[in-house]
């Protein structure tokens, strides 16, 4: 589309909460750049279960939402219209944003989104469109759950759901860290989670047993990236003083004395992300790719579960 001859654009939205059905290709005003805001031409967009959970209205109360809204926060594009104050991009701009704003009504599921330039961040040439959408939310879940957790070099820390989005994130980055990884997964992902660095555990009954005898003394931090059950088993696995960090499961916070973490936008952590990404040190896995027009296909997919990397939508 070529925004010049056109005030409208495409997009993926919801009138109503619910599910899966209630997603619909539609036209829409084109975003306009604030004072501190781009307006974004999207050529990628990462899916992460949140949008799916905003939509089903399960975050009201938490998330505000103005329908008909577009869902999505991670993005990766070209700038088409600079602020008044953004002077850190210019027209035909690569970036990569998280681009999360208070409320939630033009996201990345569309042609063009608006992005706040504190979430942005320029995307380097050797990392494409589609690594780059795949980085925000996960990546920066990762790095700042490692950070809470205080992870260092020559600790040995449990990550639970390894080989997830996240947790694929958070293995890499501890491993850079000069962590000791340990990582829960199911055993068809257990390969793989090797290939990141870590030693694999499986879940469920025996789990204790398994990982007392890796790490008889406990672990360092167990950084839980999976909820439900994880942290069933942390008074039993974790060392005197060690730390416990969730992004699923408040226990973290109320009965660990942990932290609860929900990612918070951050351009300079995110440039970071991006670079390791173009340096080679951070690998992205892509599950699989849709077309905008087969968007809601692409969420029905990522609502399956069990996908091992992210579902990234080009438009």
């Amino acid at each position: 589309m070529d925004a010049g001859l056109s005030r409208r654009m495409k997009a993926l939205e919801y009138a109503e909460f619910g599910g899966n059905d209630r997603f619909r290709i539609a036209e829409r005003e084109l975003p306009h750049p604030g004072p501190d805001t781009l307006v974004v031409r999207v050529v990628a967009a990462g899916l992460n279960p949140v949008d799916y959970k905003i939509r089903e209205g399960y975050l009201r109360g938490v998330i505000d939402t103005q329908l008909p809204a577009v869902p999505g926060w991670d993005v990766a594009g070209i700038v088409e219209k600079v602020g008044l104050d953004t002077p850190e991009f210019a027209v035909g701009d690569a970036v990569v944003a998280y681009a999360r704003a208070d409320v939630v009504q033009h996201g990345s599921l569309a042609e063009f989104m608006p992005v706040p330039v504190r979430t942005a961040a320029h995307k380097p040439e050797g990392v494409s469109f589609e690594q780059a959408a795949a980085l925000p939310l996960t990546g920066l879940t990762a790095l700042q759950s490692l950070e809470r957790a205080g992870v260092r070099s020559g600790q040995t820390i449990l990550i639970h759901g390894a080989a997830g989005g996240v947790g694929s994130f958070g293995v890499q980055l501890a491993k850079l860290r000069g962590a000791h990884v340990v990582g829960t997964a199911s055993p068809r992902n257990h390969d793989y989670l090797r290939s990141l660095g870590a030693e694999p555990l499986a879940y469920g009954e025996g789990l204790v047993a398994a990982a007392r005898e890796l790490v008889p003394g406990g672990f360092d931090a167990i950084v839980d990236f999976a909820g439900g059950s994880s942290l069933d088993s942390a008074s039993e696995l974790l060392a005197p003083g060690g730390a416990v960090v969730s992004i699923a499961d408040q226990r973290a916070r109320t009965e660990f004395g942990g932290h609860s973490i929900w990612v918070r936008p951050d351009a300079t952590q995110l440039a970071e992300l991006a670079g390791l990404v173009a340096s080679g040190d951070l690998h992205v896995e892509i599950a699989a790719t849709y077309p905008l027009d087969e968007a809601a296909a692409a969420y029905a997919a990522l609502e399956e579960g069990h996908t091992r990397g992210k579902i990234v939508v080009t438009v």
